[in-house]
Order: structure tokens, then C-alpha cells, then sequence
């Protein structure tokens, strides 16, 4: 298994996949030089993690590792942000401050989703990075900073130098060696491996004792799509230390992985909106107890412990949305049930 510890025990690349072996690599690789980076990837991917680990595992890990989100951050404030100013600059500028260009001397500066940073700022912060020279605001002389760059985006940056959104000789600056962190859907084997790792560590933190997990529920969790990434399972996570039981974290999974999306189906403009999300509803129910039910193979007690819900209900929801009371050699929904399933509601 790939496994390197951060400073923090939560931070960790952690898989057995070969998708993380390759970003393991590419990143030890990285860290043997000292030119730009960009890591891309979908918003939860742990694009942050795999920026840290870089500085540890390179020559500056002595050093400051300064971070700078930078959406977070409103335009006003963030030339003072990232260069810091000299006291009586602006209302409220009492002392001077250390910018974070000057903290990450010698060390590295990470800018964290710099696709939504202001096309303006990208101008200052082209200049800066030009010659790593850099001056405070209100003061005169210009201070020299030895950093190692490191961007983070979850947008298509080729795309927002296309659309005029982002500077071209900036894009050029940054994107010298690029990762990519995959979304957790391409890798789903390593979900037992981090729910694992992360239960163990928020354990611990949080001074719990969870039930241990189930292979039932785990395989479970691995046809979850995951649109929130490895964030979205870290959360998942700590609910299960915190509340324990399965049957409060199924709930919350928000669409287990090859149910189709409503909004990307045909809408019939004839129907009224009561009905159709009726039939939405309906079609949505079906597939997760089906999916359940195949996960605790057709036990419908064990199911309705999963679904947060009685075994009485169980048996309604199952009659409801047309499955077999018991469990069938193929026990599968028929395809003409999710192309029309009004027709079990008798719409």
C-alpha cells in the first residue's frame, strides 16, 4: 500500500491503486526539483495533500509551507495577503506585516484553486514570480524571496486562457510540471483503504470505539460514484466514529453509483411537475433497495438497519416500487421500469 505521513496524521496519500502509485511517483519525482507545479483535479481529491507531501519530501521540508486559498481571499486584501504592507498603508494598518511570500522563504508557497483568482491579481502575481522579487505595500525598497511554487486548480485552465479568464504568460509560469489527482470513481478499490485509515484516525482524535465495518457495507461504498471525492468519504467517516452503525451513513449517500441522473432524462412537458417527481422519487427508491438488499445478499433485516428504516417499511417500500418479496435467481430491475416507472404507480 502507498503510504506517506504528513505532520498532520489526517494528511496522508494513502492507496494501493495503481492511479495513486503513478501520483506517488510523480510526485517523489517533483520533489527532486525546484520548477513550478500545478496539480489539477476535481474538487475533493486531495489536490492539498498531495501539494504538502511535495514539500516534505523535498529539500525545503525544513521550512515554511504557506498556504493561500485563493477565492478565499477578497481582491482588496490580497496584494496585502501575499506581500504584506507597511504600517499606515490603509485604515486599520497599525504594524507591518509579513506577507505570505515572505514567510515561505526558503520553503514553499502553495496557491490553492489559482483558476478563480482575479484577472488583475494574476498580473501582480505574474510580476512577482518573474524575478522573486516582491515589495510591500506602501513601502519603497523591493525584497528578494527564494520560494518553490505550487498551484492547485479544479478548473480546465487551458479552457479559462481560451475564454480570456486567465493569463496566458501566467498559465506558462505555473504549469511546468503537472499532476493530476484522480476522482475516487477511477480508483474504487482504495475505498476500503482509506475508510479504514480514516476511521482509525478520527478514532483516536475523537476517543471513539466504532463497530468494526462489514464487507457488505464496504462493497457497498465502493458503488458509490462519489461526487464529493475523498473529502466527501473522510466526512462519511467521521460520522460513522461519531454515530456508529451503518445504518446512519447509507442515508446519506447521495446517489449510489449507475443510478442515472434525473435531470439528464427526458422530461415530458405534458406532465405536470407532482407526477413527474413522483416517478423520479420512485425510480431513485428502487435501485438503492435493490442495491442494498443485493449487498446484505436479500437479507431484509439487515437491510433495514442499513436504510434507517423498520422491517415493516422495508416490506411496504419493497411492494411498492415492484420488487420480488423474495429473492429471485436474478433479482433485477427490469429496463422498461426505469424508462417508464409510472406505470408501477398506475399514472
Amino acid at each position: 500500500m502507498y503510504e506517506v505521513a504528513l505532520r498532520r496524521p489526517s494528511e496522508l496519500l494513502v492507496g494501493d491503486s495503481p492511479l495513486i502509485h503513478r501520483v506517488g511517483e510523480q510526485l517523489h519525482k517533483a520533489a527532486l526539483t525546484e520548477v513550478p507545479v500545478l496539480i489539477t483535479g476535481e474538487s475533493g481529491t486531495g489536490k492539498e495533500v498531495a501539494a504538502r507531501l511535495l514539500h516534505e519530501l523535498s529539500a525545503r521540508r525544513a521550512h515554511s509551507f504557506q498556504k493561500i486559498n485563493c477565492p478565499a481571499i477578497p481582491n482588496q486584501l490580497f496584494e496585502s495577503e501575499l506581500f504584506g504592507h507597511e504600517p499606515g498603508t490603509f485604515t486599520g494598518a497599525k504594524q507591518a506585516q509579513v506577507g505570505k511570500c515572505e514567510q515561505a522563504d526558503k520553503g514553499t508557497l502553495f496557491l490553492d484553486e489559482i483558476g478563480e483568482l482575479d484577472i488583475a491579481l494574476q498580473a501582480k502575481l505574474l510580476h512577482a514570480l518573474q524575478d522573486f522579487r516582491i515589495t510591500r505595500l506602501g513601502a519603497i525598497n523591493e525584497r528578494t524571496i527564494d520560494i518553490r511554487l505550487i498551484c492547485a486548480t479544479n478548473r480546465d485552465l487551458e479552457v479559462e486562457v481560451a475564454k480570456g479568464g486567465f493569463r496566458t504568460d501566467l498559465f506558462h509560469r505555473i504549469n511546468v510540471l503537472r499532476i493530476q489527482m484522480p476522482p475516487l470513481r477511477e480508483h474504487l478499490s482504495d475505498v476500503p483503504v482509506l475508510m479504514n485509515h480514516f476511521i482509525k484516525v478520527y478514532s483516536v482524535q475523537f476517543g471513539r470505539r466504532p463497530e468494526p465495518l462489514n464487507s457488505s457495507f464496504l462493497k457497498l461504498l465502493q458503488s458509490y460514484d462519489w461526487p464529493g471525492n475523498v473529502r466527501e468519504l473522510e466526512n462519511l467517516a467521521k460520522r460513522h466514529v461519531v454515530l456508529g452503525g451503518d445504518e446512519y451513513i447509507v442515508p446519506t449517500l447521495r446517489r449510489p453509483a449507475g443510478i442515472p441522473s434525473f435531470e439528464s432524462d427526458a422530461i415530458d412537458i405534458a406532465t405536470p411537475l407532482r407526477i413527474q417527481t413522483k416517478r423520479a422519487v420512485h425510480h431513485i427508491e428502487k435501485k438503492i433497495i435493490l442495491d442494498v438488499l443485493r449487498s446484505h445478499n436479500w437479507n431484509r433485516a439487515k437491510t433495514a438497519r442499513t436504510l434507517g428504516i423498520s422491517y415493516r417499511a422495508l416490506l411496504h417500500k419493497i411492494k411498492e416500487v415492484g420488487l420480488p418479496a423474495v429473492r429471485s435467481p436474478k433479482s433485477s430491475i427490469p429496463k422498461q421500469s426505469f424508462r417508464d416507472p409510472g406505470e408501477v404507480l398506475g399514472e
